[in-house]
């Protein structure tokens, strides 16, 4: 998503032990890129799913089958976080489909085997992708690109995304470059050749208003994925854009009495229901973190960055203190090991390029704590200081799950 290593990967990577001394900060303001949340309960491209049974309605088909991106997104919704949704098995995917195999009784292999693909058969319905409309009031936010140094990065009101396409990606649990491969030339896979961006009555599938019919031959698959500037936009408000079919983001207002905390719940595409955990296990060695029911029920499961040579792991069973949502940050030189000797303390605003993201679940062991990261392609492939990191939309499903009297487990 995005490509601030030069800018802010000291804090990315070395987030703990910054939120006021180990104490996390109570909620913020709200970041002005927050998608508006409707009397519908949702942001305008939510999902619409057929019923049981019965099959999606597409105004413009996917040419692609794409059955890594459909497992994926079915992962996604049940709680086995696949990480960036991309249509590529990696060390992510692999552990979602390691949780759901736990999670049902199945052979653990991490792959999508003959059992498991009958196990996800019941949501066979659900394509890995849709066609959305990108909301007007995207292209009336301000985009700012996030400068370099700490005490620059204070002065500004949050640290919000640097452009609607970064927005975008965030939204649907991907990258840019892969919504590049999925909107070749810029228009829909599967779309003929006039392009509907920005006029016509086209709309996101299953929302019963017609669409310009798909091309009458598929189009040809996008080339490998490239990064690209995450400060420049391709995509503009009005346009269609073919995206992850990321779901059960439905959202109950009455649910969250933080509105600034339920419009950053629709900009992440996360749902206000779901599952409460008692106990969370994550494991330095898997590179994972398992939420457990009451019941000793696997109910979540989502790949993390956990430590490093100078910062390991902190072993052993935890508390959770607080939980902050679109916290401040506050950059301590002192507490990190690999600070400029010019580095000067700084309070950062909120948002979701901020060193931890959009949340910051903190814990008994100071300065450790959960929370979420700017980088999420990184996660599970990068160190961090002994927190463990999660993608936003991770971290933010992870802050509903949890309360104080849920048990944290770090072991080897």
């Amino acid at each position: 998503m995005r490509n601030l290593f030069a800018a802010v990967l000291l804090m990315a990577l070395a987030a703990c032990g910054s939120q006021g001394g180990g104490k996390a900060q109570q909620q913020a303001s709200a970041t002005p890129h927050a998608t508006s949340v409707q009397r519908a309960g949702a942001d305008s491209m939510a999902s619409h799913d057929p019923a049981v049974g019965q099959l999606a309605k597409a105004d413009i088909p996917d040419p692609q089958p794409r059955p890594t991106m459909q497992a994926q997104v079915v992962l996604d919704r049940q709680g086995f976080g696949p990480g960036v949704i991309d249509g590529k098995m990696g060390i992510s995917t692999t552990n979602a489909l390691q949780g759901f195999q736990e999670a049902h009784g199945l052979p653990v292999s991490g792959k999508l085997d003959v059992a498991t693909q009958q196990a996800l058969a019941q949501w066979n319905n659900i394509p890995a992708t849709r066609v959305v409309r990108i909301p007007q009031e995207w292209g009336q936010t301000k985009y700012v690109k996030i400068p370099k140094g700490e005490d620059q990065q204070a002065k500004l009101q949050s640290l919000g995304y640097q452009s609607l396409d970064e927005r975008l990606a965030e939204r649907f649990h991907t990258t840019a470059a892969v919504l590049d491969q999925l909107n070749p030339n810029g228009q829909p896979a599967g779309m003929n050749g006039a392009a509907l961006a920005g006029g016509g009555e086209a709309t996101a599938q299953g929302n019963g208003k017609a669409a310009t019919a798909a091309a009458a031959s598929p189009t040809p698959s996008p080339g490998p994925s490239v990064s690209r500037d995450p400060t420049q936009s391709i995509y503009h408000a009005g346009q269609l854009v073919r995206v992850p079919n990321v779901g059960s983001d439905q959202i109950d207002p009455e649910q969250v009495q933080d509105k600034d905390w339920l419009a950053t719940l629709a900009s992440l595409g996360v749902g206000t229901t779901q599952p409460h955990v008692s106990k969370i296990v994550v494991s330095k060695h898997g590179g994972w973190l398992k939420g457990y029911d009451k019941a000793g029920k696997l109910v979540a499961m989502f790949t993390v960055t956990t430590g490093s040579q100078h910062d390991p792991l902190p072993l052993g069973t935890w508390g959770i203190t607080t939980i902050s949502r679109n916290p401040h940050f506050n950059y301590n030189p002192d507490l990190f090991w690999d600070a400029k000797p010019t580095d000067k303390e700084a309070r950062l605003p909120p948002g979701p390029n901020g060193p931890v993201g959009v949340v910051w679940i903190d814990l008994t062991k100071e300065h450790y704590g959960i929370h979420g990261t700017p980088e999420p392609q990184t996660i599970g492939r990068t160190e961090s200081h002994g927190c463990v990191r999660l993608t936003n939309w991770d971290a933010a499903r992870l802050a509903q799950m949890v309360d104080t009297s849920t048990k944290v487990v770090f072991e080897a």
